[in-house]
């Protein structure tokens, strides 16, 4: 066997070693989904609040005061926003509980009508007590099942509910420690790099940093400023829930188009139920309220305060929302975002070695990397392209 098949041979089982521990890696994390939420959730705090404590750090404060600082910041930010928003939202929940007899008479006297003389439908007929009892007879088995399956899950509910509890305790304790120990943290990680991999990772960790900063904090800012924008804005118009649903929407707003159209439909029907009809000012007032907010996303608040750095299309936004719920429940879809940008990185560096590769230039002349002697470079993470003929 000559040499250059021996070579080819051990990268290969090198990179099926790595392909095995990746997917072990994601196994194990499918496995302690439930109970990682927490600590994902204080590591993303840490990693936020991190350059604030370095900021202070370099104007003379000790690592444990500037992370003291940052850490009762932090907090005092969270407890003022329980303190503004609960209240409301506690008066929106007696407004929807109080309209709730007003909905259900207007669904059974307006809408059902309405929908079965256009449609042809019977549908009060399948609403009636005599049948509801015939069907909940021929599907007794089901219903016994369904029951069962209810039972497990109020009981798992109890059981969640504690755990709930327990990781908001932990929420804060886990976010003070990895705020003081951030740097040994990312030290520790990268002595743990092989050595002639380092300044090629640590120039993808510098852009993954890059992108996610610059999206996660901005994308954190247009959610509020959306969910203020039509939580005032349904409520100026006379939306008696204008205030849930705006900041609802406003909420979900990272996923593209999602929280509009999840607004728009709340809002609609709403404005249904509490003009016990169509109020035609009301719903247009409504769409004019979202078309404002969705022209303040789209060429004001992403454009300035998120930026194209992320370069994701919203499709892969979307569909990568949804993989890492069907994947990982909410931690997938905590780290979906993340992770998509992170890939993205990885994807532009393959697409650039790609293109000074021997196979993209062909016959005619290949690229290779080289270090640019000069020092500096490194400190950078700079790569240099060097034009070869080929032997």
């Amino acid at each position: 066997m000559s040499h250059s098949a021996e070579e080819e041979i051990a990268l290969f089982l090198r990179r099926l070693k790595w392909v095995v521990l990746s997917a072990f890696g994601l196994w194990v994390t499918w496995l302690l989904a439930p109970i990682l939420t927490p600590f994902v959730i204080a590591l993303m705090l840490g990693w936020l609040g991190d350059p604030l404590v370095d900021r202070l750090e370099a104007r003379g404060r000790s690592r444990n005061t500037a992370v003291i600082l940052v850490f009762v910041l932090m907090t005092l930010l969270v407890i003022l926003a329980l303190l503004i928003l609960v209240p409301m939202i506690q008066r929106q929940i007696s407004t929807l509980a109080a309209a709730l007899p007003q909905a259900q008479d207007w669904l059974v006297t307006k809408a059902i009508p309405w929908i079965e003389q256009k449609s042809g439908l019977q549908i009060m007929a399948w609403l009636a007590p005599e049948k509801l009892f015939d069907w909940v007879r021929s599907h007794w088995q089901q219903a016994g099942g369904a029951a069962t399956a209810l039972f497990g899950y109020v009981s798992r509910s109890g059981f969640a509910m504690v755990a709930l509890v327990v990781n908001l305790a932990l929420l804060p304790i886990l976010t003070y420690y990895f705020l003081r120990d951030w740097d040994k943290l990312i030290e520790r990680v990268a002595s743990l790099i092989p050595r002639n991999h380092i300044e090629t990772v640590s120039r993808l960790a510098r852009e993954s940093n890059d992108v996610l900063g610059a999206f996660i904090r901005g994308q954190i800012a247009v959610m509020i400023a959306l969910g203020v924008v039509y939580a005032a804005g349904l409520s100026l118009v006379g939306l008696n829930l204008g205030l849930l649903i705006g900041l609802v929407a406003g909420l979900i707003s990272f996923i593209p188009y999602l929280g509009a159209t999840t607004g728009v439909v709340l809002a609609i029907l709403a404005a249904l139920v509490q003009a016990q009809g169509i109020d035609l000012q009301l719903l247009v007032l409504v769409g004019v309220v979202f078309t404002v907010g969705q022209l303040l996303e789209s060429y004001v608040l992403t454009p300035r305060i998120v930026g194209d750095k992320i370069g994701l299309h919203p499709v892969a936004v979307i569909f990568a929302v949804m993989a890492g719920g069907q994947l990982f429940g909410f931690l997938g879809m905590l780290l979906a975002l993340p992770a998509a940008a992170i890939i993205n990185v990885l994807l532009r560096y393959a697409h650039e070695r790609y293109r000074h590769s021997e196979l993209y230039a062909g016959q005619q002349q290949a690229s290779v990397i080289v270090v640019d002697p000069r020092g500096d470079t490194l400190a950078d993470g700079k790569i240099v392209l060097k034009d070869v003929e080929p032997k």
